[in-house]
């Protein structure tokens, strides 16, 4: 019995209040750790018309300009007029920040997680017959994500040069079987100067935005229904509509709908917080486990507790693609992947300045020597268990694991 139903996704460009915040808390994670690779950051931010608040705990001992980081972020972004609405020059910035706490400093200095939580990966091949890469993403995210960057790419270039930098891009497909069979609504909101043709930046967008990013797909038809501005006007965007805060998007920059989330936003978090270290090694684990072939999808869970130096629950559920079962992945997850807060830094050399460039499109499906959770380095181990006999094996990389863990 065939099954259809539609999942929607939505991402946002750099320009976006909440985006700006999540930038904004990175590039300062980013400046610390350029300096400082040890430091322990948890920076959030605020902004709204005409102001900026940073807040939060850092511990380091590098000095580093926060309203000068503050000011060149907003500038990159692009609001550096105040006919935006919002200026780099202009706004006031307001800082206030603290030291970690000496409590959760203990625990991360016995190389302990820096925070308790529940972190979740997730891979998927739904976009295996595509004739594009989509990277073991949800289709429906990966391209809500790759639309933003596009309109931000034809913008920032002077293609749509009536373009502030405010959008939000919503797509939506049906699935027939499991897998992607039809775009049926792509939308694009996109803040404008007030004197702007609305026709002709339609057109553009269509032109420029939509057709290079999701013609490869063939999932566009004329079926599709496209609404670019379906209100009309977008004048007054970015801080001067909303007010922003770090960590607001973060179904935009994980999974979309298609996989729960464990809760915790990633931006202004330096590795030690498993809400984001855990949560890329969840993703490093799941997708290598769908490229090996284990699984046509499947979420990795891990949960922590501050203080201590291995995570206390690692489980996967392949929501029954597995060429093996659950209990077997879980056995084979335990033995070849350190998830230990210290091995996921190792592992994915995470004390470095990588962070502002996750910050917008999304933090999964990139590509780039710094998006390392993405590598597929395990996928040839991880084939060893599609041999017989599977049970023994599975049975024997536990008891190994454990010995390495110190029988923990």
């Amino acid at each position: 019995m065939s099954r259809t139903w539609i999942q929607t996704a939505e991402s946002v460009t750099p320009g976006h209040a909440d985006k700006i915040c999540d930038l904004i808390s990175d590039a300062i994670l980013d400046a610390i750790l350029s300096q400082d690779n040890y430091a322990r950051v948890s920076c959030e931010v605020m902004v709204t018309t005409g102001m900026v608040i940073v807040t939060g705990q850092i511990t380091t001992k590098c000095y580093v300009d926060i309203t000068a980081v503050v000011r060149k972020t907003i500038a990159a972004v692009g609001y550096c007029d105040p006919t935006t609405g919002f200026d780099h020059n202009s706004c006031a910035v307001v800082v206030m920040l603290e030291e970690q706490s000496s409590d959760v400093a203990l625990g991360v200095d016995r190389k302990g997680a820096g925070d308790q939580g529940v972190c979740l990966g997730y891979a998927t091949n739904e976009g295996k017959n595509l004739p594009m890469e989509t990277h073991l993403m949800p289709v429906p995210a990966f391209l809500a994500n790759r639309l933003a960057e596009k309109l931000t790419e034809a913008r920032q270039s002077g293609q749509l040069a009536s373009v502030y930098p405010d959008g939000k891009v919503q797509v939506s497909v049906r699935y027939k079987n499991d897998k992607p069979v039809a775009l049926t609504h792509v939308i694009v909101s996109a803040h404008h100067l007030r004197d702007a043709d609305l026709g002709k930046l339609r057109k553009d967008i269509k032109r420029l935005v939509i057709k290079p990013v999701l013609q490869p797909t063939g999932l566009l038809s004329k079926e599709t229904k496209v609404m670019i501005n379906p209100v009309g006007s977008f004048v007054e965007g970015g801080p001067r509509a909303d007010s922003g805060l770090t960590g607001r998007k973060i179904t935009v920059d994980c999974y979309g709908p298609a996989c729960g989330h464990g809760g915790s936003a990633f931006s202004g978090k330096d590795p030690t917080k498993p809400d984001r270290s855990g949560s890329y090694g969840a993703r490093w684990v799941a997708k290598n486990l769908v490229a090996a072939g284990l699984a046509q999808r499947c979420s990795v869970e891990v949960a922590y507790v501050i203080g201590l130096n291995q995570p206390i629950c690692i489980s996967v559920d392949s929501f029954g693609t597995g060429k093996l079962s659950d209990d077997k992945l879980t056995a084979i997850v335990h033995g070849e992947f350190d998830l230990s807060p210290a091995g996921i830094i190792e592992c994915l050399n995470l004390r470095r300045p990588i962070y502002a460039q996750t910050a917008v499109f999304g933090h999964y499906g990139r590509t780039g020597d710094d998006f390392t959770w993405e590598n597929l380095d395990m996928v040839a181990t991880l084939k060893n268990y599609l041999k017989k006999p599977v049970c023994k094996r599975a049975s024997q990389v536990t008891k190994a694991g454990k010995a390495k863990k110190g029988g923990k």
